[in-house]
Order: structure tokens, then sequence, then C-alpha cells
């Protein structure tokens, strides 16, 4: 790969393109509020929102995966997340003007996430983003890191992979562009936890906030 203009954008949608850990940690509460347990606090929960809906139940219950009444709560918090995918969730600050210049001069960029996308595409018509392609959790029969997803958004934008940048926000994201042979694009704006160990990763080129990554592209 060369050091070039990406061709296209692949965004990771949650802790990426999107900040809605607002919404999931509504979600997140009323699954505590039910069970009859104070709220956690917003800085508790957002590190766990881009770990999908069965991480939250184990923060806000304690219930792993496992456990019987684990699936039963998974339906709960994301029948609350469903109701209201976008009351609070927005484009991260800084990453609009990127967006613009981009559909300005009709370039491709699109969403590859491992969101549902009962939720997913939701959430991107309220906020009204032009994407050329989204591939939500269920779109195929794998989801990153497995590679699959961001070669079919790819193919869909007429794109070859090697000219594409994936930007995410998780280990997976960056197992997933690597395998699928695009560039690896990181954020440290993202839901990224404690525990975690990003310095890591198979990581191309970091960027640690919105505006970074918008300047390095131009817009």
């Amino acid at each position: 790969m060369s050091d070039a203009w990406p061709e296209a954008l692949l965004f990771d949608l949650d802790g990426t393109l999107v900040d809605t850990a607002p919404d999931l940690a509504c979600a997140t509460n009323a699954l505590r509020a039910h069970h009859g347990l104070e709220a956690l606090p917003y800085e508790v929960i957002r590190p766990e929102v881009s770990n999908g809906g069965s991480a939250l139940v184990e923060l806000a219950l304690g219930l792993a995966p496992s456990h019987a009444d684990h699936g039963e709560a998974r339906r709960f918090l994301l029948e609350a997340y469903g109701r209201d995918v976008a009351r609070y969730s927005r484009v991260f600050p800084g990453l609009e003007p990127l967006l613009q210049a981009w559909d300005r001069a009709r370039r491709p960029w699109g969403i590859v996430t491992n969101k549902p996308r009962a939720y997913a595409a939701p959430l991107v018509e309220a906020l009204n983003l032009t994407h050329g392609v989204l591939l939500a959790a269920d779109d195929l029969p794998v989801k990153k890191p497995d590679p699959a997803p961001l070669l079919e958004a790819a193919r869909r934008l007429g794109v070859a992979p090697g000219d594409c940048w994936y930007i995410g926000d998780h280990c997976r994201d960056m197992q997933a562009a690597r395998a699928a042979g695009m560039w690896a694009v990181a954020v440290r704006y993202g839901y990224i936890g404690a525990s975690e160990t990003p310095d890591t990763w198979p990581v191309d080129r970091w960027f640690e906030t919105p505006e970074s990554l918008t300047r390095a592209l131009g817009a």
C-alpha cells in the first residue's frame, strides 16, 4: 500500500463516526432501574459501548453471557435502546466538515459496523448521513474482525481494498482492516477502555481527535 490519499473512507459507527454512548448509557441505566438499581455514571458506561449489548448487560447487572438471565436482560436493554436510537447520538464534532467535503467532491465513503441493522439503519437515517454503503452485523454471515464486511463494502463502492482507509476505535477494527488489505486507521477519541492496550493494535495511523483526522484528509 502506498501512503497516498485514500480513494475511499470506511468508518466504524459507534465511537468512530457517531457518538452513540449517550443513548446506550440511557438504555443501560434503564435496565438497572428495571432491576431496582441506581444509575451508573456515564464515564463508567462509555468505554464499554463498542463491546456491544452483552458487555453492557454484564456491566449493568454483573451477568455473564453464560448466565441464565443474561439473554432476557440483553433483550430488555436492546428494546430500550431501539425505541430511540438517535435521541442524543450525534456525529462526532469535528467530523462534519470531512463528511461535507467528501460529499461535495462525490468521493466514496461508507460504514461497516458490528451493530445490527435494526439499530444502525435508523440511526444513520436520523442523522442524515449520505453514505455510499452501510454494512451491518447481520448483513453477512460473519462480522469484524473477519475482513469480509470490509471487502464487501469496498466492492460495493467500486474501490480496491488497498485504496481504502478503514477507521475504527477497537482492536477488531484494525485486525479486520489489516486482513482486508486496507489502511488500519485508529482513533483515540473513541470508546477505548482502561484495560485495553491500543498501542499493541496493528495500526497504520493514529488520530487523537476528529479534527486531526479531518485535517489530515484536507477538509
